[in-house]
């Protein structure tokens, strides 16, 4: 199982990093074609769907890396046993947050395509599509929370970024 889970978060962050590129070709391609006299319709929305993809699918792989930033002025304060408490009550709401904004994520990402919900700007691009990307990255946000309780509370220390990079 964790195998899996680090190869679906592995897979998310090479998704969002490929977003990142569509993010870089959308607005290439807008440069270039204003700089030949040209209009190329819709290349800023497309940017702006990649640009959304990338920062919801590299959500867990960021976390499970310990890239998130946290304030630790208060953790760092507390005994270990204080520490650990509060890490586990701070990832449960996390978990719970998480939750809910997977699951309207995908209630809006449902809700576009059954009603047929498309773009107002001129691409007119059915907005369930880049809507999907949301909702997956936070679904997987919070199997990544969930799955960083359940560690946490097996007795699992915190991944850093440190650890993760060696």
């Amino acid at each position: 199982m964790r195998r899996f889970l680090d190869t679906l978060y592995g897979a998310a962050g090479l998704l969002a990093g490929l977003s990142t590129v569509g993010v870089l070709l959308s607005v290439l391609a807008a440069i270039v074609a204003r700089q030949l006299g040209m209009n190329i319709p819709g290349t800023d929305a497309y940017a702006g769907y990649f640009m959304a993809a990338a920062g919801f699918l590299a959500l867990a792989s960021t976390f499970k890396h310990g890239e998130h930033i946290r304030v630790t002025l208060v953790l760092n304060a507390l005994q270990p046993a204080n520490r650990r408490r509060l890490d586990i009550v701070a990832l449960a709401v996390a978990t719970v947050l998480a939750a809910a904004f997977a699951f309207f994520s995908i209630k809006l990402t449902h809700d576009s395509w059954a009603y047929n919900d498309i773009s107002t700007s001129n691409d007119a691009t059915p907005l369930w599509i880049p809507q999907t990307a949301m909702a997956v990255g936070t679904v997987l946000f919070f199997i990544a929370l969930l799955d960083e309780l359940i560690r946490r509370l097996c007795g699992h220390a915190a991944a850093t970024s440190q650890q993760t990079h060696e």
